[in-house]
C-alpha cells in the first residue's frame, strides 16, 4: 500500500507537490486562526481596506482594457503571462489570506504550462503576489497612454501596499 502511494506521489511533478504542500499548510493555519483573524478589529479593518484596493485595481484593469487584452492574448495568440512556476512565489501565509476572503484553493493544475492558480476565468486568487499584480507585458505597456499607465501603477501600487501591510500584520498576529 505504501509503495503505491509513493509511486503516485512520484508521478506528480515536484512543483505541484510543493504548491500542494503550501496549500495544505494554508488550510492548517486557517483551521485555528481563520475566525480569530476576522474577529480581530485591526486585521478585519486591513482585510476590508485590501478588498477595496483590489476592487479599485480590477476596475482600472477593466476600464483601461487590460483584462480584455489579456483574454484576447490568451485565447487568440496562445499566450499567458500566468506560466507554470509563478505559483512558487506564493507562501502559505498569502494563501491563508486568500482563504480568509473565502477563496477555494485548487487541488490540481488545469494546464501543465500554466500557473497552478490559473482557472478557466483567470486567477482563482483574490490576493495575488506582487509580481502578478504589477506585471504588464511590453505589448500592454506600449498600448497604454502614459497617463493611463501612471494611473494604473498608482492604483495597483495601493493594492500592493495594502496587501503587504495585511500580510505583515497577519504574520505578526499568528507569530510566524
Amino acid at each position: 500500500m505504501r509503495a503505491n502511494l509513493e509511486e503516485k506521489q512520484a508521478e506528480i511533478p515536484l512543483t505541484d507537490r510543493l504548491i500542494r504542500k503550501r496549500i495544505t499548510e494554508a488550510h492548517d493555519l486557517y483551521a485555528p486562526w481563520g475566525e480569530t483573524l476576522w474577529m480581530d478589529p485591526h486585521i478585519s479593518s486591513l482585510l476590508k481596506i485590501l478588498e477595496l484596493k483590489i476592487a479599485a485595481s480590477a476596475k482600472a484593469m477593466h476600464d483601461f482594457g487590460i483584462l480584455a487584452a489579456c483574454r484576447r492574448c490568451d485565447r487568440e495568440e496562445g499566450g499567458s503571462c500566468c506560466g507554470a512556476g509563478i505559483e512558487n512565489k506564493y507562501t502559505p501565509l498569502l494563501l491563508l489570506i486568500n482563504l480568509l476572503f473565502g477563496k477555494t484553493l485548487p487541488k490540481e493544475r488545469l494546464w501543465p504550462s500554466s500557473c497552478f492558480f490559473l482557472s478557466e476565468v483567470g486567477c482563482c486568487l483574490k490576493v495575488r503576489q506582487v509580481l502578478c499584480v504589477n506585471y504588464l507585458c511590453l505589448k500592454l505597456q506600449k498600448l497604454l497612454p502614459s497617463d493611463e499607465l501612471a494611473s494604473l501603477q498608482q492604483i495597483t501600487g495601493e493594492e500592493m501596499d495594502a496587501g503587504f501591510i495585511l500580510y505583515e500584520a497577519v504574520k505578526k498576529f499568528i507569530g510566524n
